[in-house]
């Protein structure tokens, strides 16, 4: 009898288990969970990582330090403080944990000891504090930190009677580059380096001058800094370039260890101090260029590139234990991968599917930490699930966190698989993914949504992505390509937009909806397009060559490069690289390839959305489409979300807004 009703139970169990399993719903994002930043301690024992994820009530990212062993055990938190953590840095000696953290005054250093437990606020900045790093012996941290300077003003203002009350005195403004997404209006003030014992107390400015100076990574003697800058007087305006620096810090003596035109950054100090790697080009002036690996003794001499034969580009470089090789991390078809080369170039992959970090659509991110045994810390992902910690050691991979085990396995994701077709235009092969609704059945027809990436210098991959789930979700198959101009395939094909962009991407994008509608299982009369930034430019440039799409939302477009150019708080960075000269220079090719040029073709209807604070693609951009449809009595909705920049989805609500509106707004064209 107990047998029987234990085997009812656990049928029951089992019937109620597979019951409340369902599709990715849009109020499962505050759900989900992601890390970020591993640091692997230096004996390869722990990691610490920021475990970030949504707040419901505040409708914000949140972000906490974890740790736990290098096994996946002992998973716990490693302070008690409930505020925004993040950046954790191990000592020398692995002790001590050094990072950053929220305070009601702002940003703070503090320090975490392993043996005590304790925790400890180490400064108390005018501003916060980024790019930690500590001397080589622990008792110091260096770190960057804006310094403010006074507003400019160009005239006195009359004194006013006490008490009156009179307007705020106007901004006045002299800087080439004054404002930046996200932040808004940039406070005058320039970031230098700075020092701080590593048991508390005052901080020393190392660095002076109004030049760009980056994070600092301290000399083996720990007597100098080393840091990555543009210290020429016309900074502002050689704003791709960049050298390697020393600074002295007993004197803030600074020397340029690199001296060409082109950007030099992302260096790494090798084990015995004596040599530096780094990452850089000579800047050939064109849309897309592949970073290269170099390799210099300290004092800037016997410079040589090492050819890893890759013709990818490579980032975060750290050396080798032994100091015979550099690991990197590089994006290829798609994927991020760790990498490893000798100093003569003998180049090995050392893991897949690093990122994840990018919560909303399918981009590349994440990191990765190396031990002093070899042990490699990163964040993985792939389409199932966002970042988790995950661990290589010798040569085997293996998660060793689950930070979504109690949302994911309840849930039916849609499947993604890899396509790859040829270009019509020049039999390239172009590669793009395809995601199905959950329980997907190719014997019925099904609507089309593709989804265009921003960039353009860019690329979507197998990653993890709550916005491609939620429109699977809701019935779509979502194809999402990476035409040319996507980064992940090499300099030529990146580069094949100089000059012509929008251009032939455009035939790349229809020649996957074309590949995906061969299959059989599309419904060619229902077809959707969205995209955003780059590509809401493509949406909207698609919807402006033909006709074949029900409906369209254009996110956060450029519509006029001549109006976007002089706006934009990045406007100064195109000229030559994208179009040849500046707009009033080259009119005629900045209209030719503007996608208000083709506003009179339009016959889609069309959802135009964009935050009212994006300056990367201004308000205005967005307007432009919206009232040419509106006066060509073309459907049309404007959407305008409130106080998002750019990264229109930085707030939970926003991402399920934004998604929400482009289904609803695609429902309404939709044959039932």
């Amino acid at each position: 009898m107990i047998r029987i009703l234990t085997l009812c139970f656990l049928f029951i169990s089992t019937l109620c288990f597979s019951q409340t399993k369902s599709s990715f719903k849009n109020l499962d994002v505050f759900e989900l969970e992601w890390a970020v930043n591993p640091e692997i301690s230096p004996d390869g024992n722990r990691v610490v990582y920021q475990r970030s994820g949504f707040d419901i009530m505040n409708d914000r990212k949140q972000s906490r330090l974890w740790m736990m062993n290098a096994d996946g055990s002992n998973h716990i938190k490693l302070t008690s403080n409930e505020v925004s953590e993040s950046n954790p840095k191990w000592s020398p000696d692995g002790s001590k944990i050094a990072f950053t953290s929220s305070t009601e005054n702002g940003s703070e250093i503090f320090v975490h000891w392993l043996a005590t437990g304790k925790t400890a606020k180490l400064t108390q900045l005018e501003k916060s504090p980024s790019g930690l790093s500590w001397s080589p012996d622990g008792k110091h941290i260096a770190f960057l930190m804006t310094v403010p300077e006074a507003q400019p003003t160009l005239v006195k203002a009359p004194k006013k009677p006490e008490g009156a009350k009179w307007a705020e005195h106007p901004r006045v403004t002299t800087r080439l580059k004054y404002e930046a997404d996200g932040s808004g209006y940039i406070q005058p003030g320039f970031k230098h380096l700075f020092i701080v014992s590593a048991d508390g107390g005052s901080p020393r400015q190392i660095s002076s001058g109004n030049f760009k100076y980056g994070s600092p990574q301290w000399s083996k003697d720990g007597k100098s800094l080393f840091f990555s800058g543009n210290l020429i007087a016309d900074w502002d305006y050689d704003f791709r370039n960049s050298e390697i620096y020393t600074i002295d810090i007993a004197t803030g003596k600074t020397s340029a260890l690199t001296d060409r035109k082109g950007p030099d950054h992302s260096l790494a100090i090798s084990p015995n101090g004596k040599q530096i790697a780094y990452i850089g080009f000579d800047d050939k002036v064109q849309t897309y260029q592949v970073n290269h690996m170099y390799v210099m003794d300290s004092d800037g001499t016997n410079k040589k590139q090492i050819n890893t034969g890759l013709d990818r580009s490579p980032n975060n470089l750290t050396w080798s234990v032994d100091g015979k090789g550099l690991y990197f991390q590089y994006d290829n078809t798609g994927n991020t991968k760790i990498g490893y080369t000798t100093l003569s170039g003998k180049t090995s992959k050392i893991a897949d599917n690093l990122g994840g970090t990018s919560i909303g659509r399918p981009y590349g991110g994440g990191s990765y930490s190396l031990s002093e045994n070899g042990t490699i810390a990163f964040t993985q992902t792939t389409p199932s699930y966002p970042s988790e910690v995950a661990v290589v050691k010798k040569g085997k991979t293996i998660k060793i966190s689950h930070l979504n085990e109690d949302i994911l396995p309840f849930r039916t994701l849609g499947k993604v698989e890899e396509i790859w077709y040829k270009s019509t235009i020049d039999g390239n092969d172009i590669q793009g993914w395809i995601a199905y609704p959950p329980n997907f059945d190719a014997s019925k027809k099904h609507p089309l949504l593709v989804e265009n990436h921003g960039g353009p210098i860019s690329n979507y991959g197998d990653r993890f992505s709550p916005e491609i789930q939620l429109y699977a979700s809701a019935g779509y198959v979502v194809f999402y390509p990476n035409p040319r101009g996507s980064t992940s395939y090499g300099e030529k094909f990146g580069n094949l937009l100089y000059h012509n962009y929008p251009g032939n991407d455009y035939d790349d994008v229809m020649d996957g909806v074309d590949a995906v509608i061969s299959k059989g299982y599309i419904n060619p009369k229902e077809l959707y397009v969205t995209g955003g930034s780059a590509g809401g430019i493509m949406s909207a440039w698609m919807i402006g060559k033909n006709n074949r799409f029900k409906a369209a939302a254009v996110i956060k477009p450029v519509m006029n490069w001549i109006s976007k150019t002089l706006t934009a708080d990045n406007y100064y960075g195109y000229a030559n690289s994208r179009y040849p000269g500046q707009p009033w220079e080259n009119f005629e090719t900045y209209w030719k390839f503007s996608p208000l040029s083709l506003v009179g073709n339009i016959q889609t209807p069309t959802l135009v959305m964009v935050g009212t604070e994006d300056r990367r693609t201004p308000l205005s951009e967005a307007k432009q489409l919206y009232s040419a449809l509106k006066i060509r009595k073309i459907e049309t909705a404007l959407v305008e979300i409130p106080g998002a920049y750019h990264l229109i989805v930085n707030r939970p609500s926003q991402l399920i807004t934004k998604v929400d509106h482009i289904i609803a707004w695609f429902e309404r064209y939709r044959d039932k």
